[in-house]
């Protein structure tokens, strides 16, 4: 049985993963001065404890840990019982959810173990927006996509929002920044289409063919967005194999970019 221990003392060291922890995203001591991957929640602690990320400790209310540890028997690691004033004055605001977990960065995976055995991949042009990153993650999981890659300006995908934004499931789906994070990543491109992948840039541009129109059945798909606004890069959408916009009604010119992949990635399955 689980071993629970109970802290009372907003100091105690034993927290100190969890602490001021909307500040807690950029920490110089660690690797890369990036933070913990932290998960936040009994959905997404589970997803967090099954994957690669070695968990550090987890910390709860104590009926919020009975109901967890109920679903995850056995773990092998510290679980800390606090109070909400306790989790409160540590975290730096009310973290109503009363379960919250850290655990180590895991090494990075490959491009090339990311596209291994894939035949639907997303990736991602300047989308630095959390909530965006966290949402296609969502998106990716639900629809099937076997993995996410990172070109240029993108955030985090380990910040604290987006793993809650995604339920977890970035901590499940593949993912990888593909080389030349700032410049000239888009050469990457053709290492995907080498590997038998059509590569389709979305954008609103009219003059771009309808998505449902260009899907190649007989190829695997790679559907890549930007961020909202400026959109891809030339660059990018020349290095691509088509340009495919999502038809829209009078009046409105795009979508929200999760939104929008999530479109592509039905449009891609459908056709497989």
């Amino acid at each position: 049985m689980t071993t629970v221990i109970r802290i009372d003392d907003p100091a105690d060291p034993r927290l100190d993963d969890y602490r001021d922890l909307n500040h807690s995203d950029t920490r110089p001591d660690l690797p890369g001065g990036k933070g913990l991957v932290i998960a936040e929640g009994s959905l997404v602690i589970p997803r967090l404890v099954q994957s690669r990320f070695p968990v550090r400790s987890i910390v709860g209310f104590e009926p919020k840990l009975s109901g967890l540890l109920e679903t995850l028997g056995e773990v092998d690691v510290p679980v800390y019982e606090v109070t909400r004033e306790v989790l409160a004055k540590v975290a730096g605001f009310d973290m109503h959810r009363g379960l919250v977990a850290a655990a180590d960065r895991a090494p990075e995976m490959t491009v090339d173990e990311v596209i291994a055995g894939a035949s639907t991949l997303c990736i991602l042009e300047g989308v630095g927006d959390h909530e965006n990153i966290g949402s296609i993650f969502r998106n990716a999981a639900g629809l099937g996509v076997d993995g996410v890659l990172f070109g240029a300006s993108c955030a985090d995908p380990l910040y604290r929002r987006v793993v809650r934004v995604s339920m977890g499931h970035v901590l499940r789906l593949p993912f990888a920044h593909m080389e030349g994070k700032t410049t000239n990543w888009q050469h990457g491109l053709a290492r995907l289409q080498e590997a038998g992948f059509q590569v389709i840039a979305l954008t609103p541009n009219p003059t771009a063919a309808n998505l449902q129109d260009v899907i190649d059945p007989t190829r695997k798909t790679a559907i890549l967005v930007g961020a909202e606004g400026p959109g891809l890069t030339e660059h990018a959408m020349r290095a691509t194999d088509v340009r495919a916009r999502i038809p829209m009604q009078p009046g409105t010119d795009s979508l929200n970019v999760a939104t929008a992949a999530a479109i592509g990635f039905y449009e891609a399955l459908r056709h497989h």
